[in-house]
């Protein structure tokens, strides 16, 4: 029962967004009718979102085959969920009480502090709880104290990063009704802290001219299916066209298979952004009733790609930016005795696509770009540095991807060091 609700219920992302709505819903007394059809709109937004987010990570998943077959790279892949399903053999229930207590933390600081922010990106929480209960543990932390530490410490983070990034994130949204709650905050903050230095929001990505010939461009999911399939053609060739057809496509020929790769990817972030969009339209009204009754002006903190909606030019010019710095970071690693992080086309797309929605809405299209290739250098470093202290967990083979991970785990670890 105890796996049930917290790897089922409190991990399910959408089931949790879905219950905040339920619960929204319920304390502003609305009617019968209007309570079922908001919690399963706000589910089905989700389910959406979560759909899209697959089409986009089974043609990245390709890419990153072909890629690594075109270039010969080898080197750690940072994967949020294969070092969690290791880690949870071991510290399975653990990360469950952490998670738990940790999201009872997070609401009770929201209720008694004016960091009025309700994490709801659930598989976030569940990550965050397994990297500080492994962390704990190996520092001789176990049982009854690990579980109060690491709850706090959780619930703080759960509540901290939403608020450090609330600032840019009105400049975002242009409103203050929704925070983004997702671990790659430090990436998102630099990348607009670096856009309001370097760049111009005027001249934002979202008002990029075309010639009139080239008007199609200005249709964002027709300029993305085009970057994409532009980026299939030049690596496919490299790849060659017999492993493209022998492991890849299924016999489907090498060219044709890039480029509908190309154009599904386009298809996946057009229907993250119909999710997106329905979410939004369905938890924040239901969320006045938590703001109103449990917690006074509450905010719901959303998964990263609550923020495409507002610069969808921004999504794919901070994924190239993000995935060019990678790239480049790839080569100087080893040149500085870290260990090679091949760069992870999943965390580079929505980390990066978000960092440059940040850098847009704090300095334009220079933003979008350099905001966007600092977090890649950001989501290149941190992995490499978290390794030693993941390695001496018995992790040796993959790593954490996002920004706050590195920085949590690495403040931990060495923390831990310090006193044990």
């Amino acid at each position: 029962m105890f796996d049930f609700i917290m790897k089922d219920i409190l991990g399910s992302p959408a089931i949790l967004v879905g219950l905040f709505a339920f619960l929204g819903l319920l304390l502003q007394k609305k009617s019968f009718p209007d309570i079922v059809s908001g919690t399963l709109k706000t589910i089905m937004g989700f389910v959406i979102l979560s759909g899209g987010a697959n089409i986009l990570i089974g043609s990245l998943n390709v890419f990153g085959k072909m890629f690594e077959k075109a270039f010969h790279i080898k080197g750690v892949i940072p994967n949020n969920e294969a070092i969690v399903a290791i880690a949870q053999q071991t510290f399975g229930k653990e990360t469950a009480m952490i998670m738990l207590f940790g999201m009872i933390v997070n609401i009770l600081i929201a209720r008694f502090t004016r960091f009025k922010y309700i994490f709801l990106t659930g598989h976030h929480t569940l990550f965050m709880a397994c990297l500080i209960s492994a962390v704990f543990a190996t520092g001789g932390v176990t049982g009854v104290p690990l579980v109060i530490v690491g709850s706090i410490i959780l619930g703080s983070l759960m509540v901290l990063m939403p608020a450090i990034l609330q600032p840019y994130m009105r400049e975002v949204t242009g409103t203050d009704q929704i925070a983004l709650g997702h671990f790659g905050s430090i990436g998102y903050f630099t990348s607009a802290w670096i856009g309001k230095r370097l760049g111009n929001k005027a001249q934002s990505t979202e008002d990029i001219k075309v010639p009139k010939s080239l008007g199609f461009l200005r249709d964002t999911s027709v300029a993305m299916s085009l970057t994409m399939v532009i980026l299939f053609f030049i690596v496919a060739p490299f790849a060659g066209k017999q492993f493209i057809e022998k492991e890849l496509s299924g016999g489907v020929n090498f060219l044709v298979f890039s480029l509908m790769q190309g154009i599904t990817f386009a298809a996946g972030v057009y229907v993250v952004l119909a999710g997106v969009r329905m979410l939004i339209a369905e938890i924040v009204p239901a969320f006045k009733g938590i703001a109103d009754k449990v917690v006074q002006d509450a905010k719901p903190a959303l998964d990263c790609p609550a923020v495409f909606p507002y610069a969808p030019n921004a999504v794919i010019v901070g994924f190239l930016s993000s995935f060019a710095a990678g790239i480049i970071s790839m080569f100087i690693l080893p040149l500085v005795g870290l260990k090679v992080i091949v760069p992870g086309l999943i965390p580079h797309f929505f980390t990066g696509a978000a960092a440059g929605v940040f850098g847009n809405a704090t300095g334009g299209r220079r933003g979008a770009i350099f905001g966007a290739f600092a977090n890649g250098i950001l989501i290149s470093f941190l992995p490499a540095l978290l390794l030693p202290v993941l390695g001496s967990l018995g992790f040796e083979g993959t790593t954490f991807g996002d920004s706050d991970f590195g920085i949590v785990g690495i403040l931990l670890g060495y923390l831990i060091k310090l006193f044990s």
